[in-house]
């Protein structure tokens, strides 16, 4: 059985794909994501944000936000 970009397993042909779209549909079965089923989610995202601010200066921080500034008004 063919394997995703996250290695989770997919049918290899359209008709199997089909019938197990229609499967997690109905909630005959459940969709399995990476790592045996555990969903990433935003909080993993917003817990690494926080560890990362924790590890910058003050003066790092703003040489960050100065930037995203800086390529926010230069878009418009």
């Amino acid at each position: 059985m063919p394997r995703g970009p996250k290695g989770d397993k997919r049918p290899g042909d359209v008709i199997g794909a089909a019938v197990m779209v229609a499967k997690i549909a109905t909630g005959e079965i459940e969709e399995a994501g990476p790592k045996g089923g555990k969903q990433y989610t935003r909080t993993g995202g917003q817990i690494g944000a926080l560890k990362r601010a924790e590890k910058l200066t003050a003066e790092q921080r703003s040489e960050i936000a100065r930037l995203a500034a800086q390529a926010r008004w230069k878009k418009g």
